[in-house]
Parts: structure tokens; C-alpha cells; sequence
């Protein structure tokens, strides 16, 4: 099985939509995703990815899915200067540099909290349920096949989730993540789930914020 995981379109906020530009990203995307052969679609709620997601629908003749889980993480924050509040995947990278993080300590590490802790927790139980659905058990960081399958799960959110839910795949510590690497509007992240001897499935990155599709055409 494969997760195409695929960050929005150009956004215009705060209305939660796509700039023409962002449409034009999508419409290449779903070119791109049309050749690769997605089976499903799942979207965030939230209009900008829903917008994205209906051009590759529409080619593909699949109905969109609505995982209310995957919308972005708006309420994931951190204080990093006095009286102001950041989304907590923009955290200063040198904050998280400078220590070390383990991955199952970093809600220790100001200026993340436990709330995070908690938060993280629960978008990984979501994670096991949609997976388990797909015939995947987490088991101690690797996965039980219950059911092998080959789709391919094109799953249209956000940047902040789409890295966060990268660092429960990969079983990288999240700060880390979230100060290593970000997604592009329209990038497309490819992970796999690598079998091992039949049994037992290990996520694999094979490609990480691609956007070559752009290069199909001027945009």
C-alpha cells in the first residue's frame, strides 16, 4: 500500500480557499496523481484541501471521503516571545536543535506542553483506526498486514498535520520534523508500506514534498 500525502493548493486566507494559482497547482496535480493511479481520495474538511482534492476526483471519477481528523492543526501552539502565539510546526529550528529530543519526551521540552502531548496521542489513534481500516495493525512502531493490499491512498490536508502525521509514520521525533522539513502548496509526499517477510509492513519515505507536476506547464 501507498499514502500519497498532498499539501493544498496555494491558500488564500483567511477564507480558506485557493488563489488561481493554487487551482492551476491542483489541476496539475491531478494530472500527475491520474498517471500514478490513486484508488481513493481522503480530504481534510477544510475548504482549500476539498478544493484541491475535487480536480483529481473529478478525473478519476472517485468520490471524496471527508476524514475529519485530518484537518489542519489550528489549535497546536506554542508561545515562543512574550504575548505571542505560533503554530507549534513553526517552532525556531535552532530551539529544537540545541537539545536533545527523544521521541517520546519532546512535550517535555519548553516551549512545547503536555496539552501537545495529548493532542499528538490522539491524532495517532486516529491514525491506527484509518490504517487498521485499510488492513494495517500498528504493533510497536511496525504494522500486522491483515489484509496486503496494493492502493494507493491519495490523502489531500495540510502542512502542519501533514508533518505531524509524517513524524508518527516515520517514528521521528515531532519537533524534529517540524523543524527539519516543511510542504509546499501542492507538494506531493509518497510513503509506502514496505512488507517484511509477509507479516509485518514498515512506513518507508520514498519522496518527500515533490513538485515536479508544476513543471508540466507554465503556471
Amino acid at each position: 500500500m501507498q499514502l500519497y500525502i498532498i499539501r493544498h493548493g496555494e491558500p488564500a486566507y483567511p477564507a480558506d480557499a485557493l488563489t488561481p494559482r493554487g487551482h492551476r497547482e491542483a489541476q496539475l496535480l491531478a494530472c500527475r496523481l491520474t498517471r500514478l493511479g490513486a484508488s481513493a481520495i481522503f480530504s481534510s474538511p477544510m475548504q482549500r484541501a476539498l478544493a484541491t482534492a475535487q480536480y483529481t476526483a473529478t478525473r478519476l471519477a472517485l468520490p471524496i471521503m471527508i476524514e475529519p481528523w485530518m484537518q489542519e492543526l489550528e489549535n497546536w501552539t506554542i508561545a515562543q516571545a512574550a504575548l505571542a502565539e505560533f503554530p507549534a510546526w513553526g517552532v525556531d529550528p535552532q530551539t529544537v536543535r540545541q537539545r536533545d529530543v527523544q521521541r517520546q519526551n519532546w512535550a517535555l521540552l519548553p516551549p512545547f506542553t503536555a496539552d501537545l502531548r495529548a493532542k499528538f496521542d490522539e491524532l495517532q489513534r486516529h491514525s491506527d483506526v484509518f490504517l487498521s481500516r485499510h488492513g494495517y495493525t500498528r504493533t510497536d512502531g511496525r504494522y500486522r498486514i491483515e489484509r496486503p493490499n496494493q492502493q494507493r491512498l491519495a490523502v489531500f490536508c495540510h502542512c502542519g498535520f501533514g508533518l505531524t502525521w509524517l513524524a508518527h509514520l516515520l517514528e521521528i521525533p515531532v519537533p524534529m520534523v517540524w523543524a527539519g522539513f516543511t510542504l509546499q502548496p501542492s507538494s506531493l509526499t509518497t510513503i509506502v508500506f514496505e512488507e517484511e517477510g509477509g507479516q509485518w509492513a514498515v512506513p518507508r519515505c520514498l519522496g518527500l514534498g515533490d513538485l515536479s507536476h508544476l513543471a508540466m506547464a507554465p503556471l
